[in-house]
């Protein structure tokens, strides 16, 4: 087939202000030839006298549209008056209304698919408005068929509510903007570039792409634009060009490439937990890590500064407050209580079997400590304080401090000369460990780390992965999925989909190894096992040293 591609401008809100519109259309024509579409999004009509006698000269044929106009209907009662129907039409030469919704196919084979006014938020609907049975009607027949890839534009007035996920922010109140319908609607057709306007704001949202990768058949992008108002003060952009090739005539692989700074799809819904038939019963000696709170503390440990109560049922949580009678203070509700083991953990911080003495700093959901048998003095981990087997299964709050401790982290071996790398094995594992481990600067270059690890993956028949920029690893493993998991200090993040059998000390092995640390003996941690007493003192320096950079501390 032949790719003739398709040049575009869409516009935003144009409020009326047409001269002002097509004199700037006149302009770039002339700059870059011509164009063959220009797609309106927002609000065409202006409610002024000046606007009224404006539209007059092109409805009247005294003005014409200097290139084929096509605009979505009203976005205000105020305007809905200058629609003659629901239906599509021309409204005058070269400028034509598409509908209340619907799909324009040209001659080129361009489809664009749109939807005017706003979201319904009454019954019945106003004029402005539409309705859930407006989106049906035009979802369905499209979706309905199993070629069904996707649409080459979609036009809303609205913006689709969390389009920003995952994303560059807008300079928009996000709590207010947007609408759930458009974000369900943009979700079902899979526009390669979708067109919005009404919020007086231009917007270039980076690309999302349509599939979940190493799970699902690689898919095209998505663009996401919002554009301003016509001749705005703020000299906002308000006018998009673009040159398009119709999906129908495109070969799949040229579709489906995928842009630098694609991201994680911003609608797609959390999916239920995959049941992969792993059994995750026969796990690693715990031994490798830690505590024991039945321990006396030992008087050199810090923590967060502030007394931890003991309470009845031993978990280490300060009492609740209570009013004048000795009950729990309704006022001061106790945070919800992290996810327990249903038997013995090493690693739950209010289990008797951890090793106390190796906790370096406590926060609120986190903490830091000492690995047993460590690769180097400053090998730590971070774990949860609650139960959670891996990074994908953590709360938003425990991964925001679960990150927090990791820039900490970077920060502290940065000033000792040293590139901190993170690891994580999702098999044989009760509970997280995020291996935090740091390389001298002088020993190697993010970059020998990597290959590293990619060369000793593939020499034990491991396929590891790059994942993308952007990119959430609970899309690509979702809860229950055995994974080994790398984030080097450049932010690049290598995976592993564990099949069936993985050799549990690979993390170790791969930074002990010539090429990086030059420590090939201290690959298993059994072989660097320390005294209790000098656990104790590496421990208590380590506290010392880490302290300037411990946001859990409080003095």
């Amino acid at each position: 087939m032949s790719e003739q591609p398709v040049r575009v401008l869409a516009c935003g809100d144009v409020e009326g202000r047409l001269t002002a519109l097509f004199t700037r259309v006149q302009t770039i024509q002339k700059k870059t030839g011509p164009f063959d579409l220009l797609l309106c999004v927002g609000e065409f009509f202006g409610t002024t006298p000046e606007a009224e006698a404006e539209w007059q000269q092109y409805k009247t044929g005294a003005k014409k549209a200097p290139v084929h106009t096509y605009i979505l209907g009203a976005a205000t009662q105020q305007t809905a008056k200058s629609f003659p129907s629901a239906d599509g039409c021309e409204l005058a030469d070269n400028i034509t209304y598409l509908g209340r919704r619907g799909v324009f196919t040209g001659v080129s084979g361009l489809q664009i698919a749109y939807v005017s006014g706003r979201e319904a938020l009454q019954e019945p609907a106003p004029a402005h408005c539409f309705t859930p049975k407006d989106l049906s009607a035009l979802v369905e027949p499209l979706t309905g068929g199993s070629k069904f890839r996707g649409v080459d534009v979609l036009l809303t007035s609205q913006w689709p509510r969390g389009v920003w996920q995952y994303g560059n922010p807008p300079e928009v109140n996000t709590k207010f903007c947007g609408s759930d319908s458009v974000a369900n609607l943009a979700d079902h057709l899979k526009p390669r570039y979708h067109f919005a306007a009404l919020e007086g704001a231009h917007y270039e949202r980076l690309p999302y792409r349509n599939h979940v990768i190493l799970q699902e058949n690689a898919q095209h992008v998505s663009r996401f634009i919002a554009l301003a108002a016509v001749s705005n003060p703020a000299k906002k952009k308000y006018l998009y060009a673009f040159s398009i090739v119709p999906m129908k005539t495109m070969d799949q692989s040229d579709l489906v490439k995928q842009p630098q700074d694609v991201t994680e799809n911003p609608y797609r819904r959390s999916k239920d937990k995959l049941k992969t038939g792993f059994s995750t019963t026969e796990q690693e000696p715990a031994s490798q890590f830690f505590f024991d709170l039945s321990q006396k503390q030992g008087a050199g440990f810090r923590g967060r500064g502030r007394k931890r109560h003991s309470d009845e049922d031993g978990r280490g949580r300060e009492p609740p407050p209570r009013d004048g009678e000795g009950r729990p203070d309704a006022q001061n509700k106790l945070p919800r209580r992290p996810p327990q083991p249903t038997g013995p953990c090493w690693f739950c911080l209010a289990s008797p079997q951890v090793e106390k003495h190796l906790v370096i700093s406590i926060g609120t959901h986190c903490y830091l400590a000492l690995a047993k048998g460590s690769l180097t003095p400053q090998h730590m981990l971070i774990l949860p304080i609650g139960h959670y087997q891996s990074v994908v299964e953590l709360s938003p709050e425990v991964l925001q401090e679960m990150d927090k401790y990791k820039s900490a982290l970077k920060s502290f071996y940065k000033s000792r000369g040293e590139r901190c790398v993170l690891f994580e094995r999702n098999y044989r594992s009760q509970h997280l460990q995020l291996q935090v481990v740091p390389v001298p600067l002088a020993r190697c270059t993010t970059e020998d780390i990597k290959e590293a690890f990619m060369v000793q993956a593939q020499e034990q028949q491991m396929e590891m992965m790059e994942i993308p920029e952007h990119t959430d690893l609970k899309q690509i493993a979702p809860p229950g999925t055995p994974y080994f998991y790398v984030e080097l200090d450049s932010g690049e993040k290598l995976y592993y989909r564990i099949q069936k059998h993985f050799p549990l000390q690979f993390g170790r092995e791969v930074l002990a190894s010539e090429a990086l640390l030059n420590i090939p003996t201290r690959a298993d941690w059994r072989e660097c096992k320390q005294s209790r007493e000098e656990e104790e003192d590496s421990c208590k320096q380590l506290r010392d040293d880490f302290q300037p950079y411990d946001f859990a501390w409080e003095d």
